[in-house]
């Protein structure tokens, strides 16, 4: 990893996702690493599956996807694929795959974006107003908050950054339009708040509203979600790993979608039996070690879930 990215709960999350346990042997499966950043879990699954196993990864960062690539160079076991969560069965046809064993979604952010101020993702350095995961994508943050109305800036913060100052910083930020820089979108938030965060800096609401807002990664996340499930094979797992409460909201609810069974009226006469959950829990809420969050800040927030698909 060249110092650039730990991954967070690492061990934990290929155990659960190949099933390290005594008497089983899904070696020779086929995984999906739906957020490979710089490879830290994708290394580690690797060197859990055997000479028939499969793995593909997907990032729709592209200096992520240049990452994976020289990494598929030296393993022929590993396949690449530029792609959104919500693209995943797409990129499963294009490389013939009809179902898979299990598959790992590392949410959010990675080190190596936020601390590359050319990305635009961090409010401690000074860049481009960026924010984009994909790079090719046409819409950048500065494109989207020199354009959008105030009250949809302030719907956005509220409900993406929980932000209680959302509408005063919505018109600070009109009103300093335009803005190019972070540095430029840091200086309207502390102009539309009256009084400072403790404990956090000033825009770290305001900088994760515009990112998830920019990169669709609520709607990202449900469709890759669905998306996932429905491509394992029945005894295959999906596990994720969360970084804020919204996301974890939403695979939470997810799951228990699935763990649950289909609702059904209270006086019809249907047995339970004839209502099965399409899956189990296996793990989760899974938080990191002391130890591992002591040498690793972004593991202090990261909540692990893992369901086995069982119809």
């Amino acid at each position: 990893m060249n110092g650039e990215h730990a991954p967070v709960l690492c061990q934990e999350a290929v155990s659960a996702l190949v099933k390290l346990e005594p008497g089983a042997d899904p070696s020779n499966g086929t995984f999906v690493d739906a957020t490979f950043g710089r490879g830290g879990h994708a290394r580690e699954i690797l060197c859990a599956l055997g000479p028939r196993g499969r793995l593909l990864v997907i990032d729709r960062d592209l200096q992520a996807i240049a990452a994976a690539q020289q990494l598929a160079e030296t393993d022929s076991r590993m396949q690449v694929c530029h792609a959104a969560f919500g693209e995943l069965q797409m990129c499963l046809q294009t490389q013939g795959i009809d179902c898979v064993d299990g598959i790992l979604m590392d949410l959010g952010v990675s080190s190596p974006q936020l601390d590359d101020p050319e990305r635009g993702f961090s409010f401690r350095d000074v860049g481009p107003l960026d924010m984009r995961m994909d790079q090719s994508a046409p819409r950048t943050a500065a494109d989207w908050l020199n354009t959008e109305s105030e009250a949809a800036i302030a719907n956005v913060l509220k409900e993406y950054g929980e932000e209680r100052y959302s509408r005063r910083i919505a018109a600070a930020i009109v009103a300093a339009r335009p803005l190019r820089t972070t540095g430029d979108l840091v200086a309207a938030v502390r102009a539309g708040q009256p009084r400072r965060t403790p404990g956090k800096h000033d825009a770290t609401r305001t900088f994760q509203a515009i990112r998830m807002q920019v990169n669709d990664e609520i709607g990202e996340l449900q469709r890759g979600l669905q998306a996932a499930f429905d491509s394992l094979v029945v005894g295959g797992r999906l596990v994720v790993i969360s970084f804020h409460s919204l996301e974890d909201r939403v695979v939470k609810r997810f799951f228990r979608s699935l763990t649950r069974g289909a609702p059904m009226p209270r006086r019809l006469p249907v047995r339970d039996a004839d209502v099965l959950p399409r899956a189990r829990a296996v793990l989760g809420p899974l938080r990191a070690a002391d130890a591992e969050r002591a040498n690793n800040p972004r593991a202090r927030s990261a909540v692990l879930r893992t369901v086995e698909r069982c119809a």
